[in-house]
């Protein structure tokens, strides 16, 4: 939606979106709380809804009931599963057994080594998955599917 000087006016709408910013260290946090069995995040897109968004990590169910959100637009908040910024060959999360499966395997398990390997292993997944974002998401809406490009921050 634009008023009279072309500014875009936010509604409840989601299919007026064109692009979603991100921050990429957001979506790792993410990513990585749910397979440390933390409180599920998701990134959110609050209303009113504008061609450009920003969504922002938020944990899920973390703010109750929406009615009328914020007061200003009849519509509830976007919430995407963090995987969903990631393609679907991105690297898995380090599993802690196999990790110490390897250093069993080699002959080089004690504790100490298994915990600086499992860290190790962490950090270089950290820095690979920043690596397999998408380019697009799609969105339910009441029009149907709806690509909303992704823009990467950090």
């Amino acid at each position: 939606m634009s008023d009279e000087r072309g500014d875009d006016v936010g509604g409840p709408d989601p299919s007026v979106i064109r692009s979603v910013a991100v921050t990429v260290d957001d979506v790792v946090a993410a990513v990585e709380a749910a397979e440390r069995g933390r409180p599920r995040l998701v990134l959110r897109i609050t209303p009113p809804f504008y061609g450009r968004m920003r969504a922002r990590i938020h944990r899920e169910g973390g703010e109750g009931d929406y009615g009328d959100y914020e007061g200003n637009v009849d519509a509830d908040p976007i919430h995407l599963a963090p995987e969903r910024f990631l393609a679907v060959d991105a690297p898995a999360y380090p599993d802690v057994d196999e990790v110490e499966d390897r250093l069993r395997e080699r002959g080089e398990y004690d504790v100490e080594t298994h915990r600086t390997a499992y860290t190790e292993a962490v950090e270089s997944w950290r820095t690979a998955v920043r690596d397999a974002f998408v380019d697009s998401v799609t969105v339910d809406t009441e029009a149907g599917p709806h690509e909303i490009q992704v823009k990467r921050l950090g």
